[in-house]
C-alpha cells in the first residue's frame, strides 16, 4: 500500500473524526441523536458476544469501505480482546463476500445482454 492512501495516524485520524462529527451535531441535531441511538440499539445484542459483533463490524467496515468504522470497531475489537489472528480471519469473510458479489454482478451483466435488444 502506498503511503499517500495509507492513514499513518490513526488516533490522529479518530480525533479529526469527533470534531467533525460535533460540528455536524451542532448542524444536524436530530440526525446525530438518531445515529446514536441506532448505534446503542445494534451494539445491544442478547445472543452474539462483543467480541463478535466487532469481527462482524470490521467484515462490514471493510466490504463498504468505510475508514471510520474500520477505526471504531478495530478499537472496540481489541477492546474485547480480539487478536490480530482472528480479526484476520473476519477479514477473510469480508474479501471472500467482496469476491462473490463481484461474480454475482457479473452475472447479472450476462443477464443484461441476453435481456436487452438487439443491435
Amino acid at each position: 500500500m502506498t503511503t499517500d492512501t495509507r492513514i499513518e495516524d490513526w488516533d490522529g485520524y479518530s480525533a479529526g473524526l469527533r470534531e467533525r462529527g460535533k460540528e455536524l451535531g451542532t448542524l444536524h441535531p436530530e440526525l446525530m441523536k438518531g445515529f446514536g441511538a441506532l448505534n446503542r440499539g445494534a451494539s445491544t445484542t442478547k445472543h452474539i458476544d462483543a467480541k463478535t459483533r466487532e469481527f462482524i463490524a470490521l467484515a462490514v467496515a471493510v466490504t463498504t469501505r468505510c475508514q471510520g468504522c474500520i477505526d471504531a470497531h478495530v478499537r472496540k475489537a481489541k477492546a474485547a480482546g480480539a487478536t490480530k489472528e482472528e480479526i484476520a480471519e473476519a477479514l477473510g469473510v469480508a474479501i471472500a463476500l467482496n469476491a462473490g458479489a463481484a461474480l454475482t454482478y457479473s452475472l447479472h451483466v450476462l443477464d443484461a445482454m441476453d435481456g436487452t435488444g438487439q443491435g
